[in-house]
C-alpha cells in the first residue's frame, strides 16, 4: 500500500501543473516553472520581478494563486492518501474505489466518497446493527419481500422488545445509508445552493441590547446572492447572541427526488422505505448540508472581505509619504493633555512634552508658546496630528497659531497597539506608551510603510468585519500584502529598521536582525556584496533579497537601483558597447534610449528582463509612491450635529468596503458613500473609483443622530 501511495504522489505531481493550468487558463510550462521556483525557495515578489522568462511575465497575483492552488491540491493529495490507507485497513478498498479516489480533485466529492467508510461515533444505526437488525434492513432495502411485519418478528429478542422496535431500528440503518449516499447528498446540496434562503431573527429579549443589528431582526436573502458584508454581519450577530440564523429550503422537491431514487416501482416495503428516506434526509442530510452550505457561504464571504481588507492595506501601506522632514507629532487628548514629540528627518525622537490647550485645562497661551518655540528651535517643517479623540480640536488650535509648517491629520488606528508592543519597548525602553504612540503618528507621516509594518495588520482598522473572518487565512493574505508592498518600494539597507527588513524577500526576522547588528558593528554597507558577510546570510538569501535592498552612494552605482546583481554584467556590456563608463551610462538617460535591447537577448536573459533593467535605471532612486499633500476639513463643521443635508464638504476616504467608501469629514464619525452614490456610472468595486486616504468632496444626504449614521454622495459634486 505504501508503495502505491508513493507512486500515486509521483503521478499527482505530474498532473498538478496541468490541473492548475486549466483552472487559471495558463500554459503548463508557466505553472510548472512557477511551482519549481516556489518549491526551490523563491518568494512571490522575487519570481514576479526577476524570473519573468520562466513564468511568461506572470504578476504577483497570478503567482500567488498558483502558490495557493499548489498548496491546496497537495493537501488534498495527502488527504486522499490517508483515506486510501484507512479504507485498505478495513479491507474494503476495491480497484474501482481506488481509481475514483485517485482521480478525484474535489474535496467535497472526496469526502462524500469516504463518508460510508469514515469511522463513526455510536449512532442509532450503530445500535441497531449491534442488535442484529441489519438483515432486516437489507430485506426492506431490497423491496422484494412482502409481509415485512411478520418477518420482523424473527428479530424480537431480549434486546429488541417488539416488532415496532425492530422495524424502527432497521429504518435507522436505512436512513444512515441514505444519508451517506452521494446522489442523496448531491440532491440536497444542489437544492441548498440554488434555492437556499438565509434567515435571521432577533433573540427574544435582546432587541434593545442588539440595536446595531436591527436591520437583521427579521431578514432573509437567497444564500447564493447574499452580499458578503450582510452575511458576515448576520453571523456576527448570531455569534454575539443577538440573532438566530438558519439556512433552509423547501423540503418537498428534494424528498420527491429521493423517493424516486430509492423507492422502487412496485416496492413491497414502500411505507418503510419512504419513512427511512424522509428520516435520513430530515434528521441527517438536511442539518449536515445546511452546515456545509453555511460554511461555504462563510468561506465565500471571508474571501471577499479579506480581498477588500488586503486592497485597503495595500493602499494604506503605499500611501504618500511626506519624506525626510522634521516633524512635530501630536497625540491629542482632553483631560490628559496632548502628547507632543519632536522627530528629526529620520524619525528619531529628539524631545517630548505635553500641552493642555483644551478643556478642562484650557491653557492655550502656554501651549501656543511651547509649540512656537519648538518650531523655531528645531526648524520644524510639518505637524502630524492624530485623528482620534480631540484630533479635530487640536488641528484647529494649531492652525490658529499661523505657523509656517504644513499641518497633516494622520490616521492613528493601531498606534496604541504599537505603543504597547515589544517592538515599541525595544525602540523606546525609557519612554511611556503615550510618547511611543505620538512617535508612531509622526513616523506614519514621514514614511507610512516603514512605520505600519511594525503593527499587526489586523489592528490597522481598514478592514470589513476583519474579526469575523478566518483569522489564519486573513493573516496569510495580509502578510503577503505587506511583503509585496515592502519589496515594491524597496529599502535603503543602511537606514532600514529590523521590522521592515523582516519583510524583504528571502530574509525574515533572524537575518533582518543580523543585518542591523552587522551594520551597527561595522558601519554602513558599501555594496550589496557586503551583505554576504552578514552571519547566516547565504547565497540563496542573497539571491532573493539583493534586488530589493538599495545601497545609496556606494561603490557600485547599480546597487542603488532595482537591477539585480545577476544582471550587472548585462548593464556593464551595454555601457562598454556605448563607449562610456558604467557610472556615465547609469546617469545618462539619452544614451540609454539609444540601446537596442534585442542585441542583448540571450538564452538566459530575455526581453522582459532587459525592459525591467531599463525601467529600473530610468527610475533610479525614485520612490514609486506619491508625495503627501496638506488637507483641511471645513472649519464650520466639528460635530455630527453640525451636519445638514445638502452641505458640500471636503473629506478623506478612511475605509473602503464592498458596499461603499467611508469618508471622514471631521466630525468624529465617518460617513458612508454607498457604492450607488460614488458616481453616475455603474461601479463594480468602490476601489475602482476611490483610494484610501484620497481627498474628496462629498455632499450630505442624510444624518441619523440616534444611530450616528451619515449618508453621503459624490454624485454631481
Amino acid at each position: 500500500m505504501i508503495i502505491f501511495v508513493c507512486y500515486l504522489f509521483h503521478i499527482f505531481t505530474k498532473m498538478l501543473a496541468k490541473i492548475i493550468a486549466n483552472e487559471l487558463l495558463l500554459s503548463e510550462r508557466q505553472v510548472r516553472n512557477t511551482i519549481e521556483l516556489l518549491e526551490g525557495g523563491a518568494t512571490v515578489p522575487f519570481i514576479a520581478r526577476y524570473r519573468k522568462e520562466a513564468t511568461g511575465s506572470l504578476d504577483e497575483v497570478v503567482i500567488g494563486k498558483i502558490k495557493d492552488l499548489n498548496e491546496k491540491y497537495t493537501e488534498l493529495q495527502r488527504r486522499k492518501e490517508t483515506i486510501l490507507v484507512t479504507i485498505e485497513e478495513q479491507g474494503k478498498l476495491t480497484e474501482e474505489l481506488r481509481k475514483r479516489i485517485s482521480d478525484c480533485f474535489n474535496s467535497v466529492e472526496l469526502e462524500d466518497i469516504y463518508l460510508p467508510f469514515r469511522p463513526k461515533r455510536r449512532t442509532r444505526a450503530t445500535i441497531a446493527r449491534e442488535r442484529g437488525l441489519e438483515p432486516l434492513a437489507d430485506v426492506i432495502f431490497l423491496q422484494q419481500k412482502g409481509g415485512i411485519e411478520a418477518f420482523a418478528r424473527n428479530f424480537v429478542n431480549n434486546e429488541v422488545a417488539s416488532v415496532e422496535e425492530a422495524l424502527s431500528g432497521a429504518c435507522d440503518i436505512i436512513a444512515e445509508r441514505v444519508s451517506e449516499d452521494e446522489y442523496a447528498r448531491n440532491a440536497a446540496r444542489r437544492s441548498f445552493q440554488r434555492y437556499g434562503v438565509v434567515t435571521t431573527k432577533v433573540v427574544k429579549g435582546k432587541e434593545a441590547d442588539g440595536i446595531k443589528y436591527a436591520d437583521y431582526y427579521e431578514a432573509s436573502a437567497p444564500v447564493a446572492r447574499v452580499s458578503s458584508h450582510r452575511l458576515l454581519a448576520m453571523m456576527r450577530g448570531e455569534e454575539e447572541g443577538f440573532l438566530r440564523l438558519s439556512i433552509s429550503v423547501d423540503d418537498e422537491p428534494v424528498l420527491e427526488q429521493l423517493y424516486r431514487h430509492f423507492v422502487k416501482r412496485g416496492s413491497l416495503s414502500k411505507h418503510y422505505m419512504c419513512t427511512a428516506v424522509a428520516d435520513g434526509y430530515k434528521r441527517l442530510i438536511e442539518p449536515s448540508i445546511e452546515n456545509e452550505t453555511k460554511n461555504v457561504a462563510k468561506m465565500r464571504a471571508d474571501d471577499e472581505a479579506i480581498a477588500v481588507f488586503a486592497e485597503n492595506l495595500r493602499q494604506l501601506l503605499l500611501s504618500a509619504p511626506l519624506g525626510q522632514k522634521r516633524v512635530i507629532a501630536i497625540d491629542p487628548g482632553f483631560r490628559t493633555g496632548c502628547k507632543v514629540v519632536v522627530l528629526d528627518s529620520q524619525g528619531n525622537l529628539l524631545t517630548h512634552t505635553v500641552i493642555y490647550p483644551h478643556p478642562p485645562h484650557n491653557d492655550r497661551e502656554k501651549a501656543a508658546s511651547l509649540l512656537e518655540s519648538l518650531v523655531k528651535d528645531y526648524a520644524i517643517e510639518a505637524f502630524a496630528i492624530g485623528n482620534g479623540t480631540a484630533g479635530r480640536e487640536t488641528e484647529r488650535f494649531v492652525r490658529s497659531l499661523g505657523l509656517n509648517p504644513q499641518i497633516f491629520s494622520v490616521n492613528e488606528d493601531g498606534a496604541s497597539v504599537y505603543s504597547a508592543s515589544a517592538v515599541a519597548r525595544e525602540e523606546f525602553p525609557d519612554e511611556d506608551v503615550t510618547v511611543r504612540g505620538a512617535v508612531s503618528i509622526g513616523r506614519r507621516l514621514i514614511d507610512p510603510l516603514s512605520e505600519l509594518v511594525k503593527i499587526e495588520p489586523r489592528s490597522i482598522g481598514v478592514g470589513q468585519y476583519q474579526h469575523s473572518v478566518d483569522q489564519t487565512k486573513l493573516k496569510n493574505r495580509l502578510d503577503s500584502v505587506v511583503e509585496s508592498c515592502v519589496n515594491l518600494v524597496g529599502v535603503n539597507v543602511n537606514t532600514a529598521t529590523k521590522q521592515i527588513l523582516t519583510h524583504i524577500s528571502g530574509l525574515g526576522p533572524m537575518l533582518a536582525a543580523n543585518i542591523v547588528k552587522y551594520r551597527a558593528e561595522n558601519g554602513d554597507f558599501r555594496s550589496r556584496k557586503d551583505l554576504l558577510k552578514v552571519p547566516r546570510l547565504g547565497n540563496k538569501a542573497f539571491e532573493q533579497a539583493a534586488g530589493f535592498l538599495r545601497v545609496i552612494n556606494g561603490k557600485e552605482p547599480l546597487d542603488a537601483t532595482a537591477v539585480h546583481p545577476e544582471s550587472y554584467v548585462v548593464v556593464s556590456k551595454m555601457a562598454k558597447d556605448c563607449g562610456v563608463s558604467l557610472e556615465d551610462f547609469v546617469a545618462d538617460a539619452d544614451l540609454r534610449s539609444k540601446v537596442v535591447l534585442q542585441d542583448y537577448v540571450t538564452e538566459t536573459v530575455g526581453m522582459p528582463t532587459l525592459i525591467d533593467i531599463m525601467d529600473a535605471l530610468n527610475k533610479r532612486g525614485l520612490d514609486p509612491r506619491e508625495h503627501a499633500s496638506e488637507f483641511a476639513f471645513d472649519a464650520s463643521v466639528h460635530e455630527i450635529e453640525d451636519l445638514k443635508p445638502g452641505m458640500k464638504l471636503p473629506g478623506l476616504v478612511s475605509n473602503i468596503t464592498a458596499f461603499g467608501a467611508f469618508v471622514n469629514v471631521g466630525v468624529h464619525q465617518d460617513g458612508l458613500v454607498h457604492i450607488s452614490q460614488l458616481t453616475n456610472k455603474f461601479v463594480t468595486s468602490p476601489s475602482d473609483v476611490v483610494k484610501l486616504g484620497q481627498q474628496v468632496i462629498v455632499k450630505v444626504l442624510e444624518v441619523d443622530l440616534k444611530r450616528k449614521r451619515i449618508s453621503l454622495t459624490m454624485k454631481d459634486v
